[in-house]
């Protein structure tokens, strides 16, 4: 059985460019499935079981449509599902061709224990097409997957191109953590903690995921247009293991975003979730 929805949620709590992504479904499968992803949601951070929950329901109605494996995926990331997480996300890049959550995947490796694939995936070419903030994110991945190795000047190298130094907001205290964790591994704890100290209680909780904030509408990440890349799970592994196999350069990593498009290495380098 689904889990229950409350009778005040409704589809168009969903974000638009989502909703229009379910153009293909029936008006009252639509619906349905657009409610439970509100619920994936509102839930993922209070609840991310029931999240999941809501997330497999609209799965089991809507399983072709990018939007809803996305949610899944999502949602089997936050309640520790890494390896079913990485599965979705990479049918999600496979509908839509999108790379938004590659940071993510790589944080998935982390979690499976393949710190190195975390990093392989930063140097594949997918990465060097993202957009800043994505990119910024992947840099914090791959400095805790550093941190996993015991490698921790690259993990602290990794933190210190420009465009990661200079993020602003809620990704800039995200990078301020990740940055202290490296320092704190190096032994370096007077640096770590002036990282920290520019930020107060509400900030660093936010940070850290503790303080999710209340919205109106739901938005589930947009979505580059229907554009569909080719190959099956089993060709991405491949790819992904090709990428591992030639290696990654530190000398990458310092050149993270110096353009719109740039990209660089990943997220929760104090072992947080993205």
């Amino acid at each position: 059985m689904p889990p229950e929805i409350p009778d005040d949620v409704t589809a168009a709590q969903l974000d638009r460019a989502a909703r229009g992504r379910l153009r293909t479904l029936s008006k009252d499968n639509a619906d349905g499935v657009a409610r439970h992803l509100v619920m994936a949601g509102l839930l993922l951070d209070s609840d991310p079981e029931l999240s999941y929950q809501h997330a497999q329901a609209a799965v089991r109605r809507a399983g072709r449509v990018d939007v809803v494996r996305e949610a899944a995926g999502l949602a089997a990331y936050r309640t520790g599902r890494y390896a079913e997480a990485l599965s979705e996300l990479r049918t999600v890049r496979r509908l839509n061709g999108s790379s938004d959550h590659l940071a993510v995947m790589a944080d998935c490796e982390r979690g499976l224990g393949r710190p190195e694939r975390a990093i392989a995936l930063a140097a594949s070419p997918e990465a060097y097409g993202l957009a800043e903030e994505p990119a910024i994110e992947l840099a914090i991945v791959v400095s805790g997957a550093r941190l996993d190795l015991g490698e921790t000047e690259a993990a602290l190298a990794v933190l210190s191109a420009p465009a990661v130094r200079q993020a602003s907001g809620l990704l800039g205290v995200r990078v301020a953590h990740a940055r202290a964790a490296a320092l704190s591994a190096s032994g370096d704890e007077p640096a770590a903690e002036a990282e920290l100290a520019g930020f107060d209680d509400r900030q660093l909780a936010e940070a850290a995921g503790e303080s999710p904030g209340e919205y109106e509408d739901v938005v589930v990440f947009d979505l580059a247009d229907d554009d569909a890349m080719q190959g099956d799970t089993e060709g991405d592994l491949a790819a992904d293991e090709a990428v591992q196999d030639a290696g990654v350069t530190d000398d990458f990593v310092t050149d993270v975003a110096v353009s719109d498009g740039a990209a660089a290495p990943g997220a929760g380098s104090d072992g947080e979730s993205v």
